[in-house]
Order: structure tokens, then C-alpha cells, then sequence
């Protein structure tokens, strides 16, 4: 607990230097006055701003800050994983008492500066270092560093609603916020406009020197990545807006740039190990969810030997997870449970498996888009594609288990946080069944095939209610957050109230409700899915 209490401290320092009105100036300035020349010589000017992008779309050094960018809101909100320790008393996010201190460092990776990290600040400077050089050969550059910022933002907007995204590169205008509307027509925007503008460069290797993910400088995969994203963006708005959905579905599915269908996009992590890999087996911070055991363990599905390992405690049986946001004195109580297992322990970090593609497309399927195909097949190639990944088998049996469905939850210490599964959800694909009861088994398979990504499978969950999150037994939010309806997002950060007030009040109005964890986001509309 010590190195939360540590790094709780050192966040409202770190809060306090992100002024973002005292930084405008620095951020949307433009000193480079860059010669083509200059741009031309293997383009390294441009190529270290791609380092930072890369690295705080989803921290993995220090581990610390990814336990507070993800790990202790989306992973544990997800469903994905619970924190045995008892932070604060009991009285944090996975009680529902947010703590400001904490989740700011979603917001400070994405936009912070004056620490040398951020998203945004360095796609403004490749933006700018291009225009400035007057080449417009180094508008790959901007396409490029356009793919990764709407990675990061879309995960950013997904948490707190309203963002800073279309009017940053401009300095009168920098502080001002985006609805969660405006913000993802944007993102379909530079989406667009960078599949369609590294059409020509493929084939090019500028970019090789750059890239830290698996693609290795290869354009046409990264078109391909982004045409994905183009895909799970509109899945995302599907039901709050299903023209501009559709339409944008229907270009992913007819582009020539293709989709992920069996590579996965991944980025290296430079040497370091997997943060949770830290924050789960070394300090013993993070273990598996109620929800996964009752899932994994009801469909004998053979992924948990990769996602978890067995308890300390062997009298707690093979696997054994904990529910969130319960009565918890100290970490001794359920520390011994399974932690996380052999799925963090590569080299890279997943940004988007082929698996979700496949899963993207069987929805497009329900929904009637044209181009997505057949939904049961997607569906399956979706399991298949996961059951790969890891290198488990057996997936056929697998996916013709008609019978097996969730188990229900039995805490080990305490009958009271048990809790029966609410609902009989199988594996093998019910073609017969409801739009709905077909859209549950594809969000189920969805969500076990993208863990560890917690952000992804909480965005998901809130869209469309699948799978099933246990509601918390302990609520400490005072009457912001519905026990039932649970977290639907985190509070503006207290570094943005505090220093550009005034917008962060503009913002807040375009929210459907108070700025709490109660009200939900623009495409989180709480209606049929269908």
C-alpha cells in the first residue's frame, strides 16, 4: 500500500504542474521554422515525438502510474480484476469513492507537457514541424501520429465524456472542450483522412526508424490498424447515433486498407515488464475478478490457465477471484487469491487483437451492415483467433458446447458478497436466439478475448450491458453513483477545474447530468440495444 499512499501524494504535485493555461503557449507555439533539408535527413526531428505517443497511450513504466492511468478504475470497473488491498481505508474507486488524486493521470498522460509525456502535445508538434517545412511528403507524419492520437483519446473520451481534441493545435483555442459527439466525429475524421492519405505510402520505409509497434514502419498494416479503429469507433456509436455508425461501419468494411484479421497490433515495451505483471505478482495489488471466475470457470474455458495463476492458498481450489468493491480490512484477507498469469508476461503491449475485429463484425452482422458477413462465423473466427493467441487448444469442443453457462459466485470468506450469475449465457452460437440473445454471447466472447485491456471491456459493458458486472456490496459515493446502474465515468480532473474553470463548466453542460460517476457518456444511451 505504501507506493499507492506514495505516489497519491506525489500525483497532486505532478496535478499542480499541469496548468494548462500556463502551458498553451509553449504547446501551440511554433519555433522550428524547419527547412526541407532538414526534414529530409531520416526525419528524426519528427521521429523522437513519436516516442512519447507511443508510450503514453497505455503506461507501462513507471507501473505505478498505469495502476492509476487504468489498472484501479477500467480493469477493476471492467470486471476484469479486484484489488485485494484495502486503499484508503476501503473508501476509493472500487467503492465508489473516485479519488481525484489518482485518476488524474489518465488526463496528465494524454496531455501533459511539461513532464515530456503526453499524446497530444507531441502530435501537435509533428503536425507543426511538417507545416512549418512547407514538404508535403511529411504529411505521413501527421496521418501516422493522427492514428495513435485517436487510440489514445478515443480511450480518454471513453472516460471522461467531453475532451480537448479538435481545436488543440490552435493556441486561442487550446483549453476548449469537445463534446463526446464532437470528439468522436473528429476522430472518424482523422481517420478518414489518414487511410486515405497513406494510400500512396505504402511501400515507404520513413516510418521504420519510428515505430515501436509490430508493424515495424509497414504503412499498410498501419492503414489496416486504422481502418480497425475506424470499425470499433463506429460499433462504439452505434446505438446513439446508427446512420453515422452505419455509414462509417460500412467504410471500414468496403476500404481497401483491410481489416486486423489474424495479426494483432501490438507495442513494445522497450525492456520493461508489464506493469501489472509488477502490480499483481510483486506487490500483490491486483487479482482475478469474481466475474472472470464465474465465467471462465462455468464455460471450462481453457484461457484461464493463461490469464490467471493458481491460488497461494490451495484450499481456495484451482482458480479463485474476488468481488469488487466489498468489506475488505487488509490485504491479508484475499491476498492469497489467483493473480494475474502469463498473459502479461511478453514484450509488447496489445493495443487491438484480430479476435476483436472478428467480434466488431459479427455485430456489424446483426446490424445489418453491409460487407460484415456472417454473424456466427465472425463470432467463431473471433474465439478461434483468441484460443490462438494464447496458445490454448481444444477450441473446437470449445465452440460446440451448447451447455455450459456462468457459474455462480461463492466468496471465500464471506457468504455474503456471493452472488448468482443472472444469467445462462452459452458458448456455442444460438443463430435461433434474439438479436439481443445473440449480441450477449458475442459481448461475453468479446470481453474474455481482450483481457487485459480493462478500458475496451468497460467501455463495452456500459454500451451494451454485456457480460454481467456484480454490482459492489459497499457504496461510498454518497448517492452520485446508482448501486444497480453502477460507474458510467470519472469526474473532470482536479488539475483542469482548477486551471481552465471556465471551459471545464462548458464541458460539464454538455454532459447528459452532474459532472459525478453517475452520468453517463454521449453513446451510453441505458436503451435497448436493438
Amino acid at each position: 500500500m505504501n507506493h499507492i499512499i506514495k505516489y497519491t501524494l506525489a500525483s497532486l504535485a505532478v496535478l499542480s504542474l499541469t496548468n494548462c493555461t500556463d502551458s498553451f503557449e509553449d504547446t501551440n507555439s511554433n519555433p522550428y521554422g524547419i527547412t526541407l533539408e532538414s526534414l529530409t535527413q531520416r526525419n528524426n526531428h519528427i521521429g523522437t515525438k513519436f516516442a512519447p505517443m507511443f508510450a503514453n497511450v497505455i503506461r507501462v513504466e513507471p507501473a505505478w502510474n498505469y495502476q492509476l492511468q487504468q489498472n484501479l478504475n477500467a480493469d477493476v470497473f471492467s470486471g476484469y480484476m479486484t484489488a485485494p488491498t484495502p486503499f484508503a481505508g476501503n473508501i476509493n474507486n472500487q467503492t465508489y469513492s473516485l479519488v481525484n488524486g489518482w485518476n488524474g493521470f489518465i488526463w496528465i498522460d494524454a496531455y501533459d507537457s511539461n513532464s515530456g509525456n503526453g499524446v497530444m502535445p507531441h502530435a501537435k508538434d509533428i503536425n507543426d514541424i511538417v507545416a512549418a517545412s512547407g514538404d508535403t511528403s511529411g504529411e505521413k507524419f501527421v496521418h501516422l501520429a493522427n492514428i495513435i492520437k485517436v487510440m489514445a483519446m478515443h480511450r480518454v473520451s471513453d472516460v471522461f465524456g467531453p475532451i480537448r481534441y479538435s481545436k488543440f493545435n490552435e493556441f486561442a483555442t487550446s483549453g476548449e472542450y469537445d463534446s463526446q459527439e464532437t470528439a468522436y466525429k473528429s476522430f472518424f475524421t482523422d481517420l478518414d483522412a489518414a487511410i486515405s492519405g497513406l494510400e500512396s505510402e505504402v511501400g515507404s520505409s520513413q516510418f521504420v526508424d519510428f515505430d515501436q509497434s509490430s508493424f515495424q514502419g509497414d504503412i499498410a498494416k498501419w492503414r489496416m490498424f486504422a481502418n480497425s479503429l475506424r470499425l470499433r469507433l463506429a460499433i462504439r456509436v452505434s446505438k446513439v447515433d446508427p446512420a453515422l455508425a452505419k455509414t462509417e461501419g460500412e467504410k471500414a468494411l468496403a476500404s481497401n486498407a483491410g481489416l486486423l484479421a489474424s495479426e494483432d497490433m501490438e507495442v513494445d515495451m522497450g525492456g520493461f515488464v508489464h506493469p501489472i505483471e509488477t502490480i499483481s505478482n510483486v506487490w500483490g495489488d491486483i487479482c482475478m475478478s469474481s466475474e472472470m471466475e464465474s465465467i471462465l470457470k462455468g464455460f471450462n474455458d481453457g484461457r484461464i490457465e493463461k490469464y490467471f495463476s493458481a491460488p497461494e492458498d490451495p484450499s481456495l481450489g484451482d482458480y479463485k477471484g474476488i468481488r469488487m468493491g466489498i468489506e475488505i480490512e487488509a490485504k491479508s484477507q484475499y491476498g492469497s487469491h489467483s493473480k494475474i498469469g502469463e498473459v502479461i508476461q511478453g514484450t509488447s503491449k496489445v493495443w487491438m487483437t484480430s479476435a476483436e475485429v472478428h467480434f466488431l463484425k459479427a455485430e456489424a452482422a446483426l446490424r445489418g451492415w453491409a460487407g460484415a458477413g456472417d454473424a456466427k462465423t465472425n463470432y467463431e473466427n473471433g474465439v478461434r483467433a483468441s484460443f490462438e493467441q494464447h496458445g490454448v487448444g481444444g477450441v473446437d469442443n470449445y465452440l460446440a458446447d451448447n451447455t455450459s453457462t456462468p457459474a455462480d459466485f461463492v466468496d471465500a470468506l464471506n457468504a455474503a458478497n456471493d452472488y448468482s450469475y443472472p444469467s445462462t449465457v452459452t458458448i456455442a452460437y444460438n443463430e435461433a436466439g434474439s438479436l439481443e440473445e445473440q449480441l450477449e454471447q458475442i459481448i461475453t466472447q468479446k470481453w474474455i478475448a481482450m483481457f487485459p485491456d480493462g478500458q475496451e471491456a468497460w467501455s463495452e459493458y456500459r454500451r451494451t450491458g454485456y457480460p454481467q458486472v456484480f454490482p459492489v456490496v459497499v457504496n461510498n459515493s454518497g448517492g452520485t453513483i446508482d448501486t444497480d446502474i453502477q460507474i458510467r465515468r470519472i469526474n473532470f480532473v482536479d488539475s483542469e477545474k482548477n486551471t481552465n474553470g471556465a471551459n471545464v463548466d462548458i464541458a460539464t453542460s454538455y454532459l447528459k447530468g452532474p459532472d459525478n460517476g453517475g452520468t453517463r457518456l454521449w453513446w451510453d444511451t441505458g436503451n435497448s440495444n436493438f
